[in-house]
């Protein structure tokens, strides 16, 4: 095989998480994996909540799942809090998890349709064990058998992104990866191809490679700064453009779900971990000035600030290519969509899956390349318009940056979807993305927007075997939660918490 070394730009999250992989798939085969970072340079470091494709990462390295917690401080994750998104008081939970069982073929939803289109109240979050189970603070592992109420849903990790940086850097590390501390200031390009050749460290070292993974986060010092690849600008459809990150003491019991908060322009985060809880908020600045967002988040934490607030600047969107030449960009290089589904660290691994399974065999990478974007860009798309979906699926017009959005054109891949919802609760199956229906339903029905329409095939069942059957379900998740131990105690007999967490607690 001609392409057998990889040097990787940048640690933080994006670089270990691809060091590691690589070295697990290709250290065994003779590859030469080296990783350039500066501690002079700072990373985002904010990425702390995560969706559940995270544990087929950490499963397909061999890391045991209560070691890492303990190393990152972790706790589970059953989905995500959002609060004054549809309307001011409004909240709901998007959980990693089905409502009921398809009945017949039947999507279950379409019969709690039927029962509000004939006047009948009825939560949908009735129907959803994970939901029940957070709103509980309550948690367990996933039964066997996934046809089983308390069985159908998955989880997810909220961790110190830091501390899983410095764990898959002893991963990596341990499997052959080169670390070189320095900072690179100059790259020497290939004649012939045009592609990099090598990089030179501040301290005049040099490194070369055939392959080059671009995890510099938003410089994108090689993807752009010398590629010159170009940016394709999303802030029409999501305008929010700095964010502000503090951590603070963790007050009450370990929840096992991440909150967002709609703001009047923009939204807050809440994360809780083992020893402290995330918080930031993401805004647009042309309707709220930088002090009035530290003192909108500052005065909203649940406990004392534990650090200064951390600034952050960007503009979403992506790059025109996250392949280009021989240059693979990893992470905030390749593009940025704020993290109000936790997509983030998603995108990540999305883009060293693609490129593991697209693995050039040769200098020429321009059909790897080529079928990598493809299927990158897709993936940026439909997270996009799932983002999109939480703000314009609204009845909020309170402020500025809310009628902005009443009055969006939006894109054709979005608005379809919508219409489809709207009138017959139909959710489009995705062959490639990341999200279900189950987490469109959540999103649209959490948010107020109710089909006119059903499928009809409902209609065949008489009313009183529906109401019978859905309360059925309904009883039947609540009485899974019941016997679902607590949180915190769960993270206990898992061996999941750090020592010295239960140490300072007793």
């Amino acid at each position: 095989m001609g392409i057998t070394r990889i040097c990787i730009l940048g640690g933080g999250t994006a670089g270990w998480m691809t060091a590691a992989a690589l070295s697990n798939k290709y250290s065994s085969l003779g590859f030469e994996i080296t990783l350039i970072e500066s501690d002079a340079i700072g990373t985002v470091g904010v990425g702390e909540a995560t969706l559940p494709h995270i544990r087929m990462f950490n499963q397909a390295l061999g890391i045991d799942e209560a070691e890492f917690m303990r190393a990152t401080r972790a706790t589970f994750k059953l989905g995500i809090e959002f609060c004054d998104w549809g309307r001011l008081g409004d909240r709901y939970i998007h959980p990693f998890g089905d409502y009921g069982a398809p009945v017949d073929g039947i999507e279950f939803h379409h019969f709690w349709l039927r029962l509000l289109q004939n006047g009948h109240t009825s939560e949908l979050d009735d129907f959803s064990y994970p939901v029940l189970a957070a709103e509980a603070g309550k948690f367990r592992m996933p039964g066997p058998d996934v046809s089983r109420i308390g069985s159908n849903f998955g989880y997810a990790y909220q961790f110190d992104s830091g501390r899983y940086a410095k764990f898959l850097r002893g991963y990596a590390e341990s499997r052959g990866v080169t670390r070189m501390e320095g900072r690179v200031v100059e790259a020497t390009r290939d004649q012939q191809s045009g592609g990099i050749a090598s990089v030179t460290l501040d301290d005049g070292r040099s490194a070369s490679a055939d392959l080059f993974i671009d995890c510099s986060g938003f410089r994108g010092v090689l993807i752009e700064g010398e590629l010159g690849t170009g940016y394709e600008d999303w802030s029409r459809w999501l305008p929010c453009d700095r964010a502000q990150a503090v951590p603070c003491e963790a007050r009450g019991p370990s929840l096992p779900y991440t909150r967002a908060t709609a703001r009047e322009a923009g939204w807050q985060w809440r994360i809780p971990l083992q020893h402290r809880t995330g918080n930031g908020y993401v805004y647009w600045s042309e309707y709220i000035s930088d002090d009035d967002a530290t003192q909108q988040l500052m005065s909203t934490l649940e406990g004392p600030a534990t650090a200064d607030p951390k600034q952050l600047y960007f503009k979403t969107g992506k790059r025109r290519k996250l392949w280009n030449r021989n240059v693979v960009a990893v992470g905030l290089s390749g593009g940025f969509l704020e993290p109000l589904e936790s997509t983030s660290i998603y995108l990540i691994q999305e883009g060293i899956t693609a490129l593991i399974e697209l693995f050039p065999t040769s200098a020429d990478m321009e059909r790897d390349a080529a079928e990598y974007n493809r299927r990158m860009d897709l993936g940026f798309d439909r997270v996009r318009d799932f983002l999109l979906l939480h703000y314009v699926a609204t009845q909020r017009d309170d402020s500025p940056m809310w009628r902005y959005f009443r009055e969006m054109e939006l894109p054709d891949s979005l608005s379809e979807k919508i219409e489809a919802w709207k009138s017959r609760g139909y959710v489009q199956r995705y062959e490639h993305g990341v999200f279900l229906p189950p987490s469109w339903i959540a999103v649209m029905a959490g948010q107020g927007l109710i089909p006119q329409g059903r499928d009809r095939r409902v209609d065949a069942r008489p009313m009183a075997d529906v109401i019978q059957m859905t309360d059925s379900i309904a009883k039947q998740s609540h009485a899974a939660v019941a016997s679902t131990p607590d949180h915190g105690e769960f993270l206990k007999r898992y061996g999941a918490v750090d020592p010295s967490i239960m140490d300072a607690a007793e």
